[in-house]
């Protein structure tokens, strides 16, 4: 920048010319005017209204004048440096508002578009009814025991009064994972898949303290032909107590409440003696047909599909622990008594609900599931 020239001699300085001045102002708005983005309009800031604009330039040359033409000179820079300063501001603005415009278009969601475009999933059926069974045992002062799904043979079998000759043993019943001889080092009992959940009951017998009340849901696994009644994997719940002084009389109490839970009250129950290794005496479980309540076994009445018109439906195998089981666990049996029973749960969703195909529950149709609504 020249220095201020104090001889007053005529000085020309053409960056201030009123020529100059108004061309500069002019490029610079056309600029401003032209600029359809924000990048743009930044860039056309930095050339016209920088350091190194033309205006800011000829504003820096204003010392050189000499004292009586700077402030003619002043106000003449000083108007244009406004008058782009206020373009530069408006067409910001301008620009925001539409650049916001866009994103409101854009970026719209349609509140009135369907909200059940994509069908809701749903809790499987299987899993809530355990659930639903093991609440009401809970509610009567049961623990819930888990257990492994692969397990040694004497848990699922031997601790269980099954003799080494019983047929469930042999392989066309049970599927086996490894022989005694392939077992893991220390142990001389093979591994199964568990074809039960009464091993659960031996694991709490084993490391519980007595009393003992558990319920047992779980998988099991059995080597069975795939068919309308019958799975290879399916799901059990078991139930088993240990006190002083239990008899078949609380056994039929606790069925009467799981029935009632299950299908509602005022169904009556009865039991059939049956055979099983772990219970003596043993019975199987059966209850009034919860659709025609026994009507269809009257001359002349509609048949009853769901109890092909006998009037009760066998639901799940009961008894007396056997004392036998007992004393594998370490129990005297002399002093402590016990009952236990379990039942499919498939098959208790297929009696409740009329299902008559159980591989329905299993086909991975997520309108099987929403049937039966959602619960938590």
């Amino acid at each position: 920048m020249s220095a201020p020239n104090r001889n007053y001699d005529p000085v020309e300085v053409t960056t201030l010319s009123a020529d100059a001045v108004e061309r500069a102002t002019s490029e610079a708005l056309a600029a401003i005017s032209a600029a359809a983005t924000l990048e743009e309009l930044k860039e056309a800031r930095l050339a016209h209204a920088g350091d190194k604009a033309p205006l800011s330039l000829a504003r820096a040359e204003i010392g050189a004048l000499p004292p009586q033409a700077r402030a003619d000179a002043g106000r003449r820079v000083g108007a244009a440096i406004a008058q782009v300063r206020d373009a530069l501001t408006a067409r910001q603005e301008q620009l925001e508002r539409e650049r916001d415009e866009q994103v409101l278009i854009t970026e719209r969601v349609d509140v009135t578009l369907p909200y059940d475009r994509l069908p809701a999933g749903a809790r499987h059926p299987v899993s809530m009814l355990a659930d639903k069974l093991s609440d009401v045992f809970v509610a009567m002062g049961y623990e819930v025991a888990e257990g492994p799904e692969v397990e040694a043979e004497w848990y699922n079998f031997d601790a269980l009064n099954f003799l080494p000759d019983h047929p469930a043993r042999e392989m066309q019943d049970t599927l086996f994972v490894a022989a005694p001889e392939d077992a893991p080092p220390g142990t001389r009992s093979g591994l199964v898949m568990r074809t039960h959940t009464s091993p659960v009951q031996i694991r709490s017998l084993l490391t519980r303290p007595l009393p003992l009340y558990v319920v047992s849901p779980g998988k099991v696994y059995r080597n069975e032909a795939l068919d309308a009644t019958h799975l290879p994997v399916f799901y059990q719940i078991e139930c088993l107590a240990v006190d002083e002084g239990l008899t078949m009389a609380d056994l039929r109490g606790a069925i009467q409440a799981f029935v009632d839970a299950l299908f509602g009250t005022g169904l009556r129950t009865r039991l059939r003696p049956d055979y099983f290794p772990f219970t003596e005496p043993s019975a199987d479980v059966s209850m009034e047909c919860h659709v025609c309540r026994t009507e269809s076994t009257k001359p002349g009445a509609d048949p009853c599909r769901v109890c092909r018109s006998q009037g009760w439906i066998e639901i799940a195998g009961c008894g007396m622990v056997n004392p036998r089981v007992l004393v594998a666990c370490g129990i005297d049996p002399d002093r402590y008594s016990g009952f236990a029973f379990g039942l499919g749960i498939e098959r208790s969703l297929m009696l409740a609900n009329g299902i008559n195909e159980i591989r329905d529950t299993y086909d991975g149709d997520v309108r099987f599931s929403r049937a039966f609504g959602m619960e938590i």
